[in-house]
């Protein structure tokens, strides 16, 4: 697909509701398609396809960081129809602004992973969520108030605090939510103690409510932060994705080479262990199957997300 065709395919928001209600693409052996959110663009095209076509997975979202639009219309090219993409930038760089929304008007989705040593509601990525909401793409940013590692540092920091206040301060923005600090505050009682805190979930966590109270705000079920949030209470969990049927959706953000967990699965995070050898979208696609019903399985999987990106079933 040449990058006229491209862009060509994309879907006048007014047909928004009809999007929403098309059938999915052929069922694999979920029961349904299956779309990943969250799949960090490989350098080869084979890597990626070998990843997807193992765990099942329809198609992708690429997350891609600076200039990487040859690279992915060559993906698209290769298997045509099975990919959209997000663009990042270096957001400390004015000229970030520029590049991005040439990214966007190159075919890119939206923004996203942004994952930055910065607070979530400084200048920084203020910009962003300006930007994002002028645009009319949704925004991806990786929260995180715990090392993994000593020396990482954290992401987007002070999200439990201030939050709230960004999503009523950008209502045009489109943000979706995704980590370690996002999903550990479905739980009321969370206070940044650990990366994966375990145990039951106590109910009032300010994920849950926001989700709920702000209409701008989506989650992206990815990485072992997300699998583990949605593995420590099932009870807590059945009712949660019911409750946020419509604003949740599947990604993995997972490294193994082969869908079934080859190689290293969540890279250089020693504090995501219990995934090693584990293949960290198809463990979650399990825990969605066994816990939800094929009706909303399904929209988390793929009508969800082809709905908010404005993609053609």
């Amino acid at each position: 697909m040449d990058r006229r065709a491209f862009l060509g395919s994309l879907v006048a928001p007014a047909l928004m509701p009809a999007l929403a209600r098309q059938s999915p693409a052929p069922a694999n052996e979920w029961g349904t398609a299956v779309f990943d959110l969250h799949f960090h663009l490989r350098p080869q095209p084979a890597s990626v396809l070998a990843h997807l076509d193992g765990a099942g997975i329809t198609g992708a979202n690429l997350l891609t960081r600076g200039d990487a639009r040859e690279r992915v219309e060559a993906l698209q090219a290769t298997a045509p129809g099975r990919f959209t993409w997000f663009a990042s930038d270096d957001i400390s760089d004015p000229a970030a602004q520029q590049r991005l929304t040439m990214a966007v008007k190159a075919g890119a989705r939206g923004f996203g992973e942004l994952k930055f040593h910065v607070t979530a509601d400084g200048p920084e990525l203020q910009r962003m969520y300006a930007l994002a909401g002028e645009l009319g793409v949704p925004i991806l940013v990786h929260f995180q108030e715990v090392d993994h590692f000593p020396g990482e540092g954290t992401w987007a920091t002070g999200y439990a605090r201030t939050f709230d206040k960004v999503l009523a301060a950008h209502p045009k923005t489109t943000f979706i939510g995704h980590a370690d600090a996002f999903w550990a505050n479905i739980s009321a009682d969370y206070r940044d103690q650990a990366a994966y805190p375990t145990g039951p979930i106590v109910p009032g966590g300010v994920t849950d409510r926001w989700l709920a109270d702000h209409p701008n705000l989506f989650a992206d079920i990815s990485a072992n932060s997300g699998n583990n949030a949605l593995s420590r209470d099932p009870a807590f969990t059945a009712a949660f994705l019911e409750r946020h049927q419509d604003k949740l959706m599947f990604g993995s953000d997972c490294g193994c080479s082969d869908g079934h967990g080859g190689g290293v699965s969540q890279n250089n995070n020693p504090a995501a262990t219990r995934m090693a050898g584990k293949c960290v979208a198809r463990e979650t696609l399990g825990l969605l199957k066994r816990t939800t019903t094929p009706a909303i399985f399904s929209k988390i999987t793929w009508g969800n997300v082809h709905a908010l990106l404005k993609v053609p079933a």
